[in-house]
């Protein structure tokens, strides 16, 4: 009884709120379906870590350090980057490339489309972030939760709470996000655009050499984007090869699903009141969305210009696939299209920019993490 008048009489409001916050994301998770197989779990560590003299967390207790669950696994998982690089691999084994490889110039809407990183990057500097944490914050626009958490992770581990958080909720909300933003940039016979999709065999040669080829060019512009392009591929090279499909399907299920749940409640462990109640971290949620919207412009842009000089004309709405948001900015596009005109497809397309936006962002993660020291 006197334990738990203790812990009763420690509790403050900042926790309460994050007591709140963690409810918040377990509500989306579960009742709204919001990235449910990561917010739940963030939401749930939140809980765990705010509640006073939790175990999941260090605790210094006559003058020595208690180590925490939570705290073990995020210098196990989190700051040796290991449990980012095996969703990458986990990513690799489900995405199919065949159709950006019918249509390789889908290549250029997944690098156009990643324009919201360095914009929201020079934007955090002017709202006195440094330029590590800048960087840490643009990477939101990638779309893609573990590459964000990889750079946050070399970067910024103080603001890993709210990057991972902005950056799920965001590719959650991205039917939402993207649709404003595409029909103020277009006009109803630029969404009506229709492009024949044509259905042509790719090799299985081209397949398993594809992935090889992207980590060498990629590995060779960037070398600090092996490990996060080398994964994802790996993962790829396993599913394309033929000769490994129990390990294909592992690890697009169990792998997948493990480290998922001990990412997301690891993540959550970051979210202490202390450090996540502070005005940094609106910043960071209005910034990062920012980022979605500039990524999402910066693609339907690219392919307006690029109808300037095209008989064929593009449908501009490709281009804000080529975040990598896969396959949700697929499906939204295809959805907006079809409600233009019932008779227009365009989910092999978005598709093709989609997962071209997946290398993209990669690659993305890598040139900041070359670039900036």
């Amino acid at each position: 009884m006197d334990q738990l008048l203790l812990g009763l009489t420690s509790i403050t409001l900042k926790q309460v709120v994050m007591y709140i916050i963690g409810g918040a994301l377990i509500y989306l998770a579960i009742v709204k379906e919001y990235e449910p197989t990561l917010l739940l779990p963030i939401g749930f560590g939140a809980i765990l870590v705010n509640i006073p003299f939790s175990s999941a967390i260090d605790q210094v207790s006559g003058g020595a350090v208690q180590p925490g669950a939570l705290s073990l696994l995020f210098n196990a998982g989190i700051i040796t980057e290991l449990f980012p690089l095996l969703i990458f691999l986990a990513v690799g084994a489900m995405i199919d490339f065949t159709p950006l490889l019918q249509n390789p110039v889908m290549l250029f809407f997944g690098a156009a489309a990643q324009f919201g990183i360095f914009f929201t990057m020079c934007l955090a500097t002017l709202c006195g972030f440094s330029l590590k944490e800048a960087a840490s914050i643009g990477i939101i626009g990638a779309a893609d939760g573990p590459t964000s958490i990889y750079v946050a992770t070399r970067f910024a581990k103080n603001l890993l709470g709210p990057i991972s958080v902005a950056a799920y909720s965001y590719m959650s909300l991205v039917p939402i996000i993207q649709p404003p933003v595409i029909k103020a940039l277009t006009t109803h016979e630029e969404r009506c655009i229709k492009m024949e999709y044509r259905p042509e065999g790719v090799s299985k040669t081209t397949k398993v050499l594809f992935p090889i080829i992207v980590t060498f060019i990629a590995g060779i512009v960037a070398p600090s984007s092996v490990s996060l392009i080398g994964f994802l591929m790996f993962g790829n090279l396993i599913r394309e090869c033929g000769v490994l499909n129990g390990l294909s399907k592992t690890a697009q299920n169990e792998l997948a699903n493990l480290v998922t749940i001990l990412l997301g409640i690891t993540i959550g462990s970051t979210m202490t009141a202390d450090k996540f109640l502070q005005p940094r971290t609106l910043m960071i949620l209005g910034i990062g969305l920012l980022a979605f919207v500039f990524d999402t412009a910066g693609g339907v842009i690219f392919v307006k210009i690029l109808n300037l000089f095209l008989k064929k004309k593009i449908n501009p709405m490709i281009g804000a696939a080529g975040i990598s948001a896969f396959p949700m900015s697929a499906r939204v596009i295809h959805k907006m299209g079809q409600k233009e005109d019932p008779s227009n497809f365009l989910l092999m397309h978005a598709v093709g920019a989609n997962v071209a936006g997946q290398i993209g962002s990669v690659i993305a993660g890598g040139l900041i993490l070359a670039l900036i020291k």
